[in-house]
């Protein structure tokens, strides 16, 4: 392939990396942020239970020493946990007696927060007493890990309580517990504080996300054209005598057609169910294996196509490497240090800047796949587009129909693997969000509309259209200003996972179909789109 410094050197290796791209888009995720105040249609509610489920901090301190800060979840019943630290419920903890918190205790706890255990009673009938015994709140430590909803009964009215509850995981509970049972002071803050409406973290995914498509788009359309005037300068060396047959030759590039569209959302459907069905930690071990794999192609091939500008004689070195067969010089320098990147991106990706070694094979890798998969016209990208659109709707606010929870966020988040989500994502963490955490995008909210950028970039190139009346920068602006809106949604929503495209195609594809349509150009790049490419030569002797 022209221009990448030869590290492209077999169709294989595209193969490779279309299987990556489809495995990417399968992995569409929403623009998602995490929520921390949500209502659920599911969980029971009445008169005086009605309450919205908050996520709420636990601050603590043993012995004076402030300890690491816990996350529970409110109830439906009693009151609001406030969102302010100052107003909100601070107060030493205590002991339930008996532990479960179910019977009424002489047993004064005026100004106390109490700890219970689950079971045995309603959660209403444990803030009842503890109301009663003048606690000024409720922590219930959970028998599992997970954050239980505590709901009220059918018919079961709790109007009469007026202090929080709050649902503790296991872990935390017995932590707590402990200190208490050790005869430890243990005072405890709860609240349950705001999101910012935005966060620059939202600005750096979307600077990076416009900025790995305008790369992508450039990269791509500059190997075009020189793969064009490679064919025009064989074209001219042909000797009087000779002739042009059409024939089939090896290419790095790979053309989607309708069918392989259709085929990609099909899969895609498939295997994001099969993530939401059978989830664990070694199902995800073997997606971090591949997204390693796919990032040190991605990073090696980018790092040559660039080094090889300024070491071209490096670049065209080649030597024989068993199985592999001719691999340029430079190839064979950077593969050790990719190689590395992405071991010790998957040994430590837990640690707090590991996004930055994720974003950068990430980015690599989709810049990689928009240079080689490529859209031939503006039919098979409305058909790839549209699915798309409605492949992220279904998923997203469709689904919890069905599956009683919306299946992409819930694959998003983690939900299954501990909270780790898959890797297939771009993130940047929350920097004046109180909650942290990331603000993410998938890569197929990248990948899928950079290849309609990519493509009206190479058609302008190929036309001699200038920039105004070109159609990338309309694209790409649609892109950015589509993106843009799906972070006004995200926000707007309280940080509820938002189907980017849902947002991005009609501002991509919508801009590109009505601005042909209005200069007239869409016959053109509905049925054919690029100029087709020139025949290969074979030199056979008429004479």
């Amino acid at each position: 392939m022209t221009g990448n410094g030869g590290c492209l050197k077999t169709m294989s290796f595209s193969v490779f990396v279309l299987v990556l791209c489809i495995i990417s888009v399968l992995l569409v995720q929403p623009a998602w942020c995490g929520d921390i105040s949500h209502d659920d249609d599911y969980a029971p509610k009445q008169p005086g239970c009605e309450n919205p489920f908050k996520l709420v901090k636990v601050r603590n301190w043993i012995n004076g020493k402030e300890e690491l800060n816990y996350v529970g979840i409110s109830a439906r019943f009693g009151a609001v946990v406030e969102d302010v630290k100052q107003e909100a419920h601070s107060a030493p903890l205590v002991l339930a007696h008996p532990h479960t918190g179910c019977s009424y205790t002489s047993e004064k706890l005026t100004g106390n927060i109490v700890l219970v255990e689950r079971g045995n009673c309603t959660f209403t009938t444990k803030a009842q007493v503890a109301q009663a015994a003048g606690a000024v709140a409720v922590l219930v430590k959970n028998d599992k890990e997970e954050l239980y909803k505590m709901v009220c009964d059918e018919n079961e009215t709790s109007s009469d309580i007026q202090i929080p509850s709050v649902m503790l995981p296991k872990s935390v509970g017995r932590t707590l517990e402990n200190a208490l049972i050790a005869g430890k002071r243990v005072k405890v803050l709860l609240y349950s504080p705001r999101r910012p409406m935005v966060d620059v973290a939202e600005v750096f995914l979307w600077l990076m996300a416009v900025g790995t498509i305008l790369c992508a788009s450039l990269w791509s359309a500059w190997s075009a054209k020189e793969a064009a005037m490679e064919s025009y300068r064989k074209l001219k060396e042909i000797p009087e005598g000779f002739q042009n047959e059409e024939k089939g030759e090896e290419s790095d590039v790979i053309d989607i057609n309708i069918i392989s569209a259709l085929l990609f959302m099909f899969l895609a459907s498939v295997f994001l169910v099969l993530l939401y069905l059978f989830m664990s930690d070694k199902f995800l071990l073997v997606l971090i294996i591949i997204f390693c794999i796919g990032g040190v192609e991605g990073l090696q091939t980018c790092l040559v196509a660039l080094l090889s500008r300024w070491f071209p004689r490096a670049g065209g070195k080649y030597v024989n490497v068993p199985y592999f067969g001719a691999v340029s010089v430079l190839t064979l320098l950077v593969s050790p240090f990719c190689i590395i990147c992405a071991t010790l991106w998957a040994v430590y990706r837990h640690i707090s800047f590991a996004w930055i070694a994720q974003n950068t094979l990430g980015i690599a890798l989709i810049i990689t796949v928009l240079q080689i998969v490529r859209l031939p016209n503006i039919k098979v990208s409305t058909v790839l587009l549209s699915c798309a659109f409605f492949y992220d709707i279904f998923w997203v606010f469709i689904s919890p129909f069905i599956f009683k929870e919306s299946v992409m966020i819930v694959v998003a988040r983690g939900d299954k693997t501990g909270g780790e989500g898959i890797p297939m994502l771009l993130k940047v963490p929350r920097i004046y969000d109180p909650w942290g955490g990331y603000s993410i995008i998938g890569f197929g909210d990248i990948l899928l509309p950079g290849l309609l950028v990519s493509f009206a970039l190479r058609y302008d190139w190929e036309t001699r259209k200038s920039l105004l009346k070109g159609y990338f920068l309309w694209t790409i602006s649609g892109y950015g200003i589509g993106l843009f809106i799906t972070y006004v949604a995200l926000n707007l929503m309280g940080g509820n996972g938002q189907p980017a495209l849902l947002y991005v195609v009609p501002c991509t594809l919508g801009t590109i179909v009505a601005l042909s349509w209005w200069r007239k150009d869409l016959k053109t790049l509905w049925s054919k789109g690029e100029s087709q490419k020139l025949p290969s030569v074979s030199f056979v002797n008429t004479a």
